[in-house]
């Protein structure tokens, strides 16, 4: 099957009509996005992974009952409570492979072209950039970060989902779009009032937390146009009314500054 397909493509990319659509760096780009990941030696074992492929079918075996995240913290658990004199096999068959694999990738790198080295590096920048949104998504969630404001169509959804006519979700998402379509104006304004109701939830959630973010020194997570409002109010704190008149009460009774009339009149005496 996959040679077919291969086949179709290249036919498709020998004909007259998509020389002219697509020039050679188009192609060179094509192939240097596919033939990269070729023969690509793999990423190498950590000493943890090398102890839980190990560890997880005894778990499984044990515990049939429990699920794959319960046994995946067990292991964890094992780990961490593990003697480093029994971690030293896993950690030395880890360090040995990595350096195999540093050899091997230099030999790789080696024999790609310029473009297709370029096409491996936008690889491996794409995977650490969705790392990291992966992360820091976790982050927001631990941290407790509001969720955003549903749309009109959002809280349609919600409600109409389960009784939605379709059996797999795609099929139950074009219905009730299709649903939403036909809705009257009245009807819809419904949906739209909740929107804007979920916006101002939205919002007053956010300012609170983003305030207790600030708190605990956490400003690089505060909307930029919060950021240095924020920032600036934690510097300088506003006074309450009672402070104000507070400070207003113990200034001594004529303190006024002198006119300087007044002032040649003294010094002329």
């Amino acid at each position: 099957m996959a040679a077919s397909v291969l086949a179709r493509v290249l036919s498709t990319m020998a004909g007259p009509r998509y020389i002219l659509r697509c020039s050679n760096t188009c192609v060179v780009k094509w192939f240097s996005k596919h033939i990269s990941s070729v023969n690509r030696p793999k990423q190498p074992l950590t000493a943890y992974i090398r102890f839980y492929k190990d560890q997880q079918p005894i778990y499984k075996k044990q515990n049939p009952d429990i699920s794959a995240l319960d046994i995946t913290k067990q292991i964890a658990h094992a780990w961490r409570e593990l003697p480093s004199s029994d971690k030293q096999s896993y950690e030395a068959a880890a360090k040995l492979e990595s350096q195999t694999y540093k050899v091997q990738m230099a030999k790789y790198k080696a024999q790609l072209t310029p473009a297709q080295e370029e096409a491996l590096k936008e690889e491996k920048r794409k995977k650490v950039a969705k790392r990291r949104a992966i992360r820091r998504k976790r982050q927001l969630t631990v941290l407790g970060k509001p969720k955003r404001p549903r749309t009109a169509f959002n809280i349609f959804v919600s409600e109409h989902f389960q009784e939605a006519k379709g059996v797999s979700v795609q099929g139950k998402m074009k219905n009730l779009f299709e649903e939403w379509q036909k809705l009257g104006p009245s009807l819809k304004q419904t949906y739209h009032q909740l929107a804007e109701d979920d916006k101002i939830r939205y919002e007053n959630e956010m300012k609170l937390w983003e305030e207790h973010m600030v708190e605990i020194g956490r400003e690089d997570l505060v909307r930029h146009k919060n950021r240095r409002k924020m920032s600036k109010e934690k510097k300088t704190p506003r006074k309450t009314t009672s402070e104000r008149e507070a400070t207003t009460s113990k200034k001594p009774l004529g303190s006024k500054r002198a006119s300087p009339a007044h002032s040649v009149k003294k010094s002329e005496e």
